[in-house]
């Protein structure tokens, strides 16, 4: 690399926007950019956060000297370890799949890669993505870089951590109930859950297939337009992603004039911290500094949704993880006299105790004499939650309300308490049963008056309609600048608030 080249510890802190800018300007190479976030922040970070479950310095030299021309080239990628990649494992943080390498790349990282983009490394999640905080994977937790007591959310919570502490400038989650958007909130990034269908869930392992969405993490609302841009569209091998082009996020910065958002206030009257509250306050001022207008109204379905999700999702898993049984890939238990011993002994030593339980639950709901009771119920329930999303945004362009009900919680706090750890996702499952956007935005660290989060991240949850990812993506930017969007030059970049050490 010639001596005008920038050096790592300038490269790892850049947008990735910038970074691909500096790749396609020949200010640095692709190796080069892909290597900064661990020759400075990994360096520092890893052993402690523990976001990365795969890594392989030759898998990326290979990505970076592959990298092709594109609106992302050069710019290095966390990958949650739930998604198929060819050159890492992909285990999905359980034992069952211990030592699986697909043949194939998921469609999203087939995606990344024609964009220019480099997977760096496989992102720590909770097994088979169910959970909330990363405390279910086989590999161990991942912890808050703001805070190392603390979680960083979950399922997503590697890839979270990741673009937080500065390993990368982008990360890919999946997102069943929030788990793309939580994380991002506790750990202070951006975390864009697309609408259902628009990213195609070809190569992402399934958990619950009508509500699972690939989503994008970044620091900067600007990268997840771009992301979104590079990844967004049908996909013949996925029936599910939608057949008519995905819409144009190119208009991600330019404003919210006009634009009406809903305050459901009722939902944080009570078991809501006084921070995220705060946090509500300061993005509602921001949004109606811009040009836009809040329009206070209650909703209801958050009362309901958390039992309708935690049925249609145990049971979709119990179906989806059938397939790992010993047979084919993956883990298979030594002592298997006959089949039924295999499939059995397999799968008890194989998943974790969550994954065990939202099989049990899930086989329950679904069985001869229950299936009426429970799993019909929810659907309909499900049905009346897609009709009071859709009579909310007759009302309003957008809706704004909490990600999470706290500030990042202790490791530990809620997993011997599985109620307690399902009601974190309160806010956020309602998105997934309607299939509709979902964006976290950051909104700076808690300061000293908070009792028990001052440098804590804090963050917010703007939901629209289908196809509302524009929208959501010129608020998020509002709220970005501050509201301060016709002052400030339209390339501003806000500066990120990095994790110290605590």
């Amino acid at each position: 690399m010639s001596g005008h080249h920038t050096s790592a510890p300038e490269l790892w802190k850049r947008s990735a926007r910038a970074l691909a800018a500096a790749v396609a300007a020949g200010e640095c190479d692709a190796l080069a950019a892909v290597n900064a976030g661990w020759e400075g922040p990994a360096a520092a970070w890893e052993r402690d956060v523990h976001a990365v479950v795969h890594a392989d310095p030759g898998a990326r030299a290979a990505g970076a000297a592959a990298s092709a021309p594109g609106p992302l080239r050069g710019v290095p990628v966390v990958v949650k370890d739930n998604l198929c990649t060819t050159e890492y494992p992909t285990t999905c943080c359980s034992r069952i799949l211990a030592g699986y390498h697909p043949p194939y790349d998921a469609t999203v990282v087939e995606r990344l890669r024609a964009a220019g983009a480099v997977v760096t490394a496989k992102g720590n999640m909770d097994e088979f993505a169910m959970g909330s905080s990363t405390e279910y994977s086989c590999y161990g937790p991942t912890r808050n870089p703001y805070d190392l007591a603390r979680v960083p959310g979950g399922s997503s919570g590697g890839p979270a951590a990741a673009v937080a502490y500065g390993l990368a400038p982008l990360a890919l989650g999946s997102d069943t109930g929030g788990s793309v958007r939580q994380p991002a909130a506790f750990c202070g990034v951006f975390g864009l859950k697309p609408t259902y269908g628009r990213l195609s869930r070809y190569g992402l392992v399934a958990f619950g297939s009508s509500l699972d969405q690939v989503g994008i993490f970044a620091r900067h609302a600007g990268d997840v337009a771009t992301a979104y841009a590079a990844l967004a569209g049908p996909d013949p091998r996925d029936a599910t992603t939608r057949t008519t082009p995905a819409p144009d996020v190119s208009g991600w910065d330019l404003g919210v004039a006009g634009l009406s958002f809903g305050w459901p206030a009722n939902l944080w009257k009570e078991g809501v911290e006084a921070e995220v509250v705060a946090a509500m306050e300061e993005a509602a001022a921001a949004l109606e500094r811009a040009g836009a207008r809040r329009v206070t109204f209650d909703f209801l379905p958050g009362e309901y949704s958390v039992a309708t999700y935690y049925l249609v999702a145990t049971a979709e898993a119990s179906s989806n993880l059938a397939r790992f049984d010993g047979v084919r890939y993956g883990f298979r238990h030594a002592d298997g006299a006959d089949v039924r011993a295999l499939y059995t002994r397999t799968r008890s030593a194989g998943f974790g105790p969550e994954v065990q339980r939202r099989i049990l639950l899930g086989t329950y709901a679904l069985s001869a004499g229950y299936y009426d009771a429970y799993y019909l119920t929810a659907q309909r329930a499900r049905t009346r939650i897609r009709r009071e999303y859709a009579a909310a945004f007759a009302r309003c362009d957008l809706m704004l309300m909490p990600a999470a009900p706290t500030l990042a919680f202790r490791l530990g706090e809620k997993v011997d308490d599985p109620l307690a750890m399902y009601l974190s996702d309160i806010f956020t499952i309602g998105a997934n049963l309607a299939g509709i956007p979902g964006f976290t935005v950051p909104l700076g660290l808690a300061g000293d008056g908070g009792r028990t989060g001052a440098g804590l991240p804090r963050g917010i949850q703007l939901l629209g309609p289908e196809d509302a990812e524009p929208a959501l993506l010129r608020a998020g930017r509002v709220i970005e600048m501050g509201g301060e969007r016709a002052r400030l030059p339209r390339a501003h970049e806000s500066e990120f608030a990095w994790p110290t050490r605590r």
